[in-house]
């Protein structure tokens, strides 16, 4: 019986241990893909959403960001400003997420553009070349209130 006890709590830490919560605990009941919101997002623009991806990157100097991506490549960032309330680990990439908060639709200038993927090429040690943007462009991106990590 006590080895019965011990084998079934060894069970329950290594289930609690293969999820990580951040932030407000997650309200909707299913999360929908990265590219299936991304396939017809304006409706949802203001509204909370939750969404299911694979994380590519962290923010490196804060943790405040991460972008998930599904299998067909579609991208979308979960961003949780610099306020500290919560934070991403950075060692979440090659991971798979569920994340929730209001879905933003935000149209960028050519120079916003720049500006921004300038500041990341420096926040991940990567070369930049300003060149190579030739546009602005319309992101979506969801702020945050919660986040599961689940591998």
């Amino acid at each position: 019986m006590k080895q019965l006890l011990c084998a079934a709590l060894a069970l329950t830490s290594i289930a609690f241990a293969a999820e990580q919560k951040f932030g407000k605990p997650l309200t909707i009941a299913e999360p929908v893909s990265v590219g299936a919101l991304l396939a017809k997002p304006d409706p949802f623009v203001g509204q909370t959403v939750q969404v299911k991806g694979t994380v590519t990157e962290v923010c490196e100097a804060m943790g405040c960001w991460m972008n998930l991506t599904d299998d067909a490549g579609h991208l979308l960032r979960i961003d949780v400003g610099d306020s500290g309330d919560l934070s991403f680990p950075k060692d979440s990439v090659g991971k798979t997420a569920i994340a929730e908060g209001k879905l933003a639709k935000i149209e960028m200038s050519k120079a916003e553009v720049i500006a921004m993927a300038k500041e990341e090429a420096a926040e991940a040690h990567r070369k930049f070349d300003p060149k190579k943007i030739k546009s602005g462009k319309t992101t979506w991106q969801i702020a945050g209130v919660g986040a599961v990590i689940l591998d």
